[in-house]
């Protein structure tokens, strides 16, 4: 008898107490249950290298998510962006130039000037 197994990953994923606090705050605006809800970062093909960055609040996982709890925040990372998630550092950075999420990705073989988009 042969059983199927979904494939493991290892998926480290770190948030800075910056990025912590806005995840929350967005989840409290959206009404987003952090029992149930969390954030979905995923990687998408396109940007100006190759690759980029996407992040929302979601109310539950699908059935194939890997879900890590990182300080009180449920991630949810599809298969595909596991690949290239391994290890990020998400932080959140705020200026009189504007403010937004920032990502550290020693996957990433190169990036752009928008901080959004990388290769790998």
């Amino acid at each position: 008898m042969s059983t199927t197994q979904q494939p493991q990953f290892t998926l480290e994923v770190r948030l800075s107490e910056t990025a912590v606090e806005q995840v929350r705050g967005f989840m409290d605006q959206e009404g987003v249950s952090r029992e149930t809800g969390g954030l979905r970062v995923s990687v998408l093909p396109g940007g100006c290298s190759g690759f980029k960055y996407s992040l929302n609040i979601e109310d539950a996982p699908l059935d194939d998510d890997v879900v890590q709890e990182v300080q009180g925040v449920r991630l949810f990372v599809d298969a595909f962006s596991a690949q290239y998630l391994n290890g990020v550092t998400i932080g959140y950075h705020s200026s009189m130039q504007g403010s937004g999420f920032t990502f550290e990705n020693p996957n990433a073989t190169g990036g752009c000037g928008c901080g959004s988009s990388f290769t790998a």
